[in-house]
């Protein structure tokens, strides 16, 4: 559950308790790395949740309702969306650039899949609020991210099958907007996000999960690609969730970013890892015959910081939060759904 400390985050300034209590809530992926902390921050505010991912159901939060579904299939997401009043999309399919490069189709067609099938089973239900997860992925490379920068411009190259997809979420909720006057609609995207329940694989995770994996299973120095300049913007999980409930309580209609606005070095971040795992300091070693990436890449936080959302945790606190969990629930992180080595077996027409 959430520590007395994330839970007075999370109700600084908000009414949020009240908002939430006694509504049917479904959230799809709530046993994922945003899903979590999200069930347990609803729960906390009184609402009846309902659970759906692909996941072990003993990744299941306590206190709510679990289903296994393929999001794939439309008549599975009309049949969980039945009597909901609020509904998070947050199931989606996550790894790192290397396999996006190798595997776009995984990315790619669960996602956009899973999007277009939510969305109008929720329209179809007539649910009062929904929100959408879409991703920093939709960005055109640029040093600061500005939301209505989107449509200017064409994801990156190393994000587009993956950004693509969550943009065609975006412009569908735009066209629900117009023929449909559903303007409750919450559009969140999400920066670096990590924590823990993330994807811990080092075949396919993002920088900070691979960095800790590889610490704790004694990779002796720990081997960074690049030279660890360039600069990057991470958020907490709990922090995502924490702007995840303000955008529908608020019913917040226009795309918001959830970062931190500041960034943090590839370098500060390995840092912080080598420095917290168990047993002392790992010295690093600097890879820089592979690509290091974009120099600078940041959140805009403006429109967010206007709705009155800030990060409420640092990334050394939040690292440290994450290393001391994985050191404990290692067993927990392998029970994840992995999209990349999992087939689901769909019942035959």
């Amino acid at each position: 559950m959430i520590s007395p400390l994330g839970l007075t985050h999370f109700l600084q300034g908000t009414d949020m308790s009240s908002f939430y209590q006694g509504k049917a809530v479904l959230v799809t992926g709530g046993t994922g790395l945003i899903g979590k902390p999200l069930v347990e921050m609803l729960i906390q505010a009184g609402a009846k949740v309902t659970v759906v991912s692909l996941d072990d159901p003993k990744r299941a939060p306590n206190g709510v309702i679990f289903k296994q579904a393929d999001l794939r299939e439309l008549k599975n997401c009309i049949e969980i969306c039945n009597d909901q009043e609020i509904v998070f999309q947050l199931a989606g399919v996550k790894g790192s650039p290397a396999m996006t490069a190798k595997r776009p189709a995984s990315f790619f067609v669960p996602t956009i899949t899973f999007s277009i099938n939510m969305m109008e089973a929720a329209r179809r239900a007539g649910v009062s609020r929904y929100l959408f997860t879409s991703s920093v992925g939709v960005y055109s490379p640029a040093e600061v991210f500005y939301e209505d920068d989107v449509w200017k411009t064409f994801p990156s190259p190393n994000d587009r099958f993956a950004g693509w997809a969550k943009r065609m979420g975006e412009l569908q909720a735009e066209a629900y907007k117009i023929e449909y006057n559903w303007d409750k609609i919450s559009i969140v995207r999400p920066a670096n996000v990590y924590g823990p329940y993330d994807n811990f694989d080092p075949a396919n995770a993002m920088v900070i999960p691979s960095l800790i994996h590889r610490a704790i299973h004694g990779e002796k120095p720990l081997t960074v690609w690049g030279d660890g300049s360039p600069i990057r913007d991470f958020i907490h999980a709990r922090d995502v969730a924490r702007g995840m409930l303000l955008a529908v309580e608020k019913g917040i209609n226009e795309p918001i970013n959830l970062g931190s606005g500041t960034g943090v070095t590839i370098k500060q971040i390995a840092e912080i890892v080598a420095t917290h795992v168990p047993g002392g300091s790992i010295p690093l070693e600097w890879d820089t015959s592979k690509p290091k990436g974009d120099e600078k890449r940041l959140m805009d936080m403006t429109r967010a910081n206007g709705y009155g959302f800030k990060p409420a945790i640092s990334i050394e606190e939040g690292i440290k939060e994450t290393i001391d969990w994985y050191v404990k629930h290692n067993h927990a992180a392998d029970q994840r759904y992995n999209a990349f080595t999992e087939e689901v077996h769909l019942p035959k027409e």
